[in-house]
């Protein structure tokens, strides 16, 4: 079995995988890393549950190392597009990740905040910069970002950029780029548009294709229980009880989240600890470490902090709030099953995660079944309708009336939707 000592990865990348638990790479790892070092481009069939974002910011991460120089003002050595600001943040902390030994400067630019500190953190030049197409071609309109000197460009997700109405915006972004480069284009599917896109971007490329992550959750017995949000932390130690648990990580969106739930449980008398990226590395190894010896019960994590466990004897998963990123749902409960064991994925889902939850079944291709006998059951169906607000009559009081998003609406809709979301 190949191990990441068996890649050629330089020892500050080692000894970062190895402080975070890392020993064996997946295998788009195992198969894209070594062509990638060699400056080889790349076609990757894969998903984001899959281990990509290491399999190209590692050897990213060494090609720019064995190459040191300084970025010129405004300019980026590698840029790294993808289509939501979601995915923007986690693959910028993968790279603070991985590259926490060296001296490697990043840049995040989105929409949906203000653009000043994107804006300074460009003007001295970046070695790394993540990008969404809509912040990134106003800032280039502007003269913030010239993109003139990038090494190597990464398009992540190429088919939901596709979806999400980015072929045109991609275009121009990569006419500002120079003909001479390391380009890698991911996607998990391969549509005529992006078979062309491809064509045009990659130089003799390396083909890589890995399974789906859907298949590796088959062996986790997994059930969905419908909760009103208020009651989620009141239901998690009611699950508690069930001492059949006796591993779990419990999964929540945000490092708040993660403190908030944690401190409950203690309260409780339930011993947990909370990992997250605002804690101290230090802080975060001796969580695990307590964890992994059974002197804590229960994990609270972030999907970013939860990267590279790997721990035997995780009987649960609990995601206390479902992920907005549905491959993400596969890569959480992936944390148990593991050594041939089998395991158990249970999901609370309130009135507002409904759509998450539609988007993990159509991924993992299953209705994951849902627990009805539970003492904090939600009255409201998955199915329920949103409610349409009443038109507001003349005289109202100020702020009666207000129109409301609804769900749906149509083609044209999602696409105007997801383009707002990816410009965030």
């Amino acid at each position: 079995m190949t191990s990441f000592a068996d890649l050629a990865l330089i020892e500050p990348i080692q000894r970062a995988l190895a402080a975070e638990g890392y020993t064996t790479p997946t295998p788009i790892q195992a198969h894209a890393i070594p062509p990638l070092l060699e400056g080889r481009d790349l076609l990757g069939l894969a998903q984001t549950g899959t281990g990509k974002t290491a399999a190209f910011a590692l050897p990213i991460l060494q090609r720019l190392e064995a190459s040191r120089r300084r970025p010129a003002p405004k300019s980026a050595r590698v840029l790294v597009l993808t289509p939501t600001r979601e995915l923007a943040v986690q693959i910028e902390e993968s790279f603070r990740v991985y590259g926490r030994n060296l001296p490697v400067r990043r840049a995040l630019i989105f929409g949906g905040v203000g653009q000043q500190p994107q804006v300074r953190a460009m003007s001295r030049g970046v070695d790394v910069l993540i990008a969404t197409p809509g912040r990134l071609l106003d800032l280039i309109g502007q003269g913030h970002v010239q993109l003139d000197k990038v090494e190597m460009f990464v398009l992540d997700e190429a088919d939901r950029m596709l979806d999400m109405g980015f072929i045109n915006d991609i275009r121009k972004i990569v006419r500002t780029l120079p003909v001479r480069r390391q380009t890698l284009l991911f996607s998990a599917t391969m549509p005529d548009a992006i078979a062309d896109l491809a064509g045009g971007l990659l130089n003799e490329p390396v083909r890589v294709e890995v399974t789906p992550p859907s298949s590796t959750v088959d062996r986790i017995d997994q059930s969905v229980l419908f909760v009103e949000k208020n009651d989620k932390r009141s239901l998690l130690a009611e699950m508690l009880k069930d001492q059949s648990i006796e591993r779990a990580i419990v999964f929540t969106r945000t490092k708040h989240g993660a403190n908030r739930v944690a401190e409950h449980l203690e309260k409780l008398r339930i011993t947990a600890d909370a990992i997250h990226g605002n804690k101290s590395q230090g802080a975060r190894q001796a969580a695990i470490a307590n964890f992994r010896m059974g002197r804590t019960r229960v994990l609270v994590a972030t999907d970013i902090a939860a990267r590279g466990i790997d721990i035997d004897g995780i009987t649960h998963v609990i995601n206390f709030e479902l992920p907005n990123i549905a491959e993400s749902y596969v890569h959480r409960i992936g944390r148990t099953a593991r050594a041939g064991a089998n395991g158990v994925a249970l999901s609370f889902c309130d009135q507002e995660e409904r759509a998450y939850l539609r988007d993990i079944q159509k991924l993992i291709g299953k209705t994951i079944e849902v627990v009805e006998d539970h003492p904090f059951r939600s009255t409201v169906p998955l199915t329920a309708p949103v409610t349409k607000p009443r038109p507001q009559r003349r005289g109202g009081r100020p702020g009666q009336g207000r129109p409301q998003r609804r769900e749906g609406g149509g083609q044209g809709a999602q696409q105007r939707s997801g383009r707002s979301a990816a410009r965030r």
